[in-house]
């Protein structure tokens, strides 16, 4: 959708009309809008409205899909009965197909080549999945050791910070001017080797949190994540170029799954929240930015190129939040262990696209220009 800057400015107008006006009902002891939480409304307007708005702002747009997400959030707070079931039917029976698509999808812009890069530049990808793999585990255990989560929410810190790397990734490395080429790499090489690894730090950090069934975390990413994202190749491999509309409603269905993902789980959780949520959000939010700080510092002290660098700092600090969410459900907690992916992905939405435009205004060495316009170029 287009927003001409005419209409954004109206849009920006009006959304705070709406925050003003949440603002005052909020504070105002008004009996017939606290019996309907109709503040509510007013907030979740206000963030629609923005995110509207957002289109019409080149630099902005990218944070629109965030915003939109705060508006889903607010909703399943402030109206959580309705996010819960749909008559008999459990609204979270929905999150892993929901995965398997997603997952699909993601396969389908895979291609053998993405695998075959890791002879060509074995350092960064090696450089990548170990950073990604030791850097998000240890500090997220880390982590539950300074605030003292209750004993779910702590375990739930751990799944998100042993998942692999985030959907979103390869998208902020593109608006980085990063090496695509590696983030594409590395994001392919760390979800096939997520099944033995993520139930590894599960086991090994969360097991004092909660019971850890090894084998059966295994199976439960081989069927969410590997099976879909090999048919998604298959399908690629065979099929490239025939079904030119899949590329087109595929990242659509990725949003709209994710959105609907997040609110089933804050809508579940959403008492838990009440109560962790400030602590919780900061513990994110500490998780996600030692990701990029600590990626970025690890691939300078190897000696890479800035690119690189650039490269594996997202790569580390973005996670695949709906995996987390996923594993959650499998493990029967998804109202606790859960959170953590369900905070973890708006954050690191608004912190990923802040770091890549702030990476993109920042040049890159005179000798690696060239390298990395060609890099997005053939990626």
């Amino acid at each position: 959708m287009v927003i001409s800057s005419t209409s954004a400015r109206l849009l920006y107008i009006l959304s705070v009309v709406s925050l003003l006006l949440y603002i005052i009902t909020t504070l105002a002891d008004i009996e017939i809008l606290n019996q309907y939480n109709g503040s509510g409304l007013l907030l979740i307007l206000f963030f629609l409205l923005l995110a509207l708005a957002f289109r019409g702002h080149e630099l902005l747009k990218g944070y629109s899909f965030t915003i939109m997400i705060f508006a889903a959030v607010s909703a399943a707070m402030y109206y959580p009965q309705y996010f819960t079931n749909v008559g008999d039917f459990k609204l979270s029976k929905l999150i892993v197909p929901l995965m398997q698509i997603i997952m699909f999808g993601m396969g389908t812009g895979l291609s053998m080549r993405d695998f075959a890069r890791v002879v060509r530049m074995p350092k960064g990808v090696i450089a990548g999945v170990l950073c990604h793999y030791l850097i998000m585990p240890l500090v997220a255990f880390g982590i539950t050791r300074i605030f003292q989560f209750p004993d779910e929410i702590a375990a739930g810190i751990i799944l998100i910070g042993s998942c692999p790397n985030g959907l979103a990734s390869n998208v902020m490395t593109y608006l980085a001017r990063a090496n695509l080429a590696l983030s594409v790499t590395l994001t392919a090489i760390s979800t096939f080797i997520a099944p033995f690894v993520t139930p590894f730090f599960m086991s090994l950090l969360a097991g004092q949190y909660v019971e850890i069934d090894f084998w059966a975390m295994v199976w439960d990413i081989t069927k969410i994540v590997i099976i879909p994202v090999t048919a998604g190749l298959v399908f690629n491999y065979f099929l490239h170029g025939k079904f030119k509309w899949l590329d087109e409603i595929m990242p659509v269905i990725s949003m709209g799954g994710i959105a609907l993902i997040i609110v089933v789980i804050t809508s579940a959780g959403r008492d838990s929240l009440l109560e962790v949520g400030p602590k919780l959000i900061a513990a994110v939010i500490m998780h996600n930015m030692s990701g990029y700080v600590l990626g970025y510092l690890s691939a300078r002290t190897l000696r890479m190129k800035e690119r690189d660098c650039r490269t594996i700092a997202i790569e580390v600090g973005l996670q695949n939040a709906g995996l987390g969410s996923s594993l959650a459900l499998a493990l029967g907690k998804l109202s606790t262990v859960g959170l953590a992916a369900a905070v973890f992905a708006p954050v690191m939405n608004i912190t990923g696209s802040s770091l890549a435009l702030w990476f993109r205004n920042k040049p890159l060495p005179q000798e690696e220009s060239f390298d990395s316009e060609e890099v997005v170029k053939h990626a």
